[in-house]
């Protein structure tokens, strides 16, 4: 959590301090220009074959790209650029050559990539592929195992698009957990926990408030996926964009 010095002045100096003076919001061409930017930067991304479209702060990114791991990367790119308020993924993948496998050998190999890793339950998840999109299905205990069975499919060859249908169902009771999300917002050095409420119903967990930018949102929303007996998070907060925000 960032701190604000505070300065005290005559009554002759009374120019508004920095901490309080916010920016307006990014325009769109702002954004648009940052998005461009952060794909050029994004080694594992041809930044020519991605158009980029925004409007009111809600970008669209259009193309072609020559697998799924890059278009993963694309959209996980739009996603750290400042002042991006949601992603509308129009991208598609055009296998050729070296890229196409039939949706037989991309189940065989998705079921060699769960059995290979050592966090997803050997037996928790099935596997079925049709026309290259891959859909898994299944049971585990925490939300890590369910993202972690979607991770090792991004680079797999062959595929187009991941579907993941992946329940949560907890062994343990949720009945503290949202002390135990409270305690996590605490200790976490990226959240500043005074500005994020928790709710909770039962294993389901109901996030608002406001944070500086994207990272902070999704942080709040791992960190409380993270926590023991939860099935589902809504993650209601909204992003405070300016130097107010971040405490300058």
């Amino acid at each position: 959590m960032m701190s604000t010095n505070l300065l005290k002045e005559s009554p002759m100096t009374t120019s508004p301090s920095p901490a309080k003076t916010v920016a307006k919001s990014r325009s769109d061409a702002q954004i648009k220009a940052d998005v461009l930017s952060e794909l050029a930067y994004e080694p594992s991304v041809k930044v020519t074959d991605i158009g980029v479209l925004v409007k009111d702060g809600v970008v669209t990114l259009v193309g072609t790209t020559a697998d799924h791991g890059k278009k993963w990367q694309a959209v996980r790119a739009a996603k750290r650029v400042s002042g991006v308020k949601a992603i509308a993924d129009e991208i598609n993948v055009s296998l050729a050559g070296p890229h196409l496998r039939s949706d037989a050998e991309i189940a065989t190999a998705a079921v060699h990539q769960l059995e290979w890793s050592t966090t997803i339950p050997r037996g928790s998840t099935t596997v079925t592929v049709r026309d290259g999109l891959v859909t898994l299905e299944g049971e585990v205990e925490w939300w890590y195992q369910k993202n972690a069975a979607e991770d090792v499919m991004q680079y797999m060859i062959g595929i187009k698009g991941i579907r993941n249908q992946i329940t949560i169902k907890p062994l343990i009771s949720a009945t503290d957990v949202e002390e135990a999300i409270r305690a996590a917002f605490d200790r976490n050095a990226m959240l500043d926990a005074k500005k994020i409420q928790v709710l909770t119903y039962g294993s389901k967990v109901e996030l608002t408030g406001k944070v500086a930018n994207n990272s902070e949102r999704e942080e709040a929303e791992r960190v409380a996926w993270a926590a023991p007996g939860v099935l589902s998070v809504d993650n209601k907060i909204t992003l405070e964009w300016g130097w107010g925000a971040f405490g300058f």
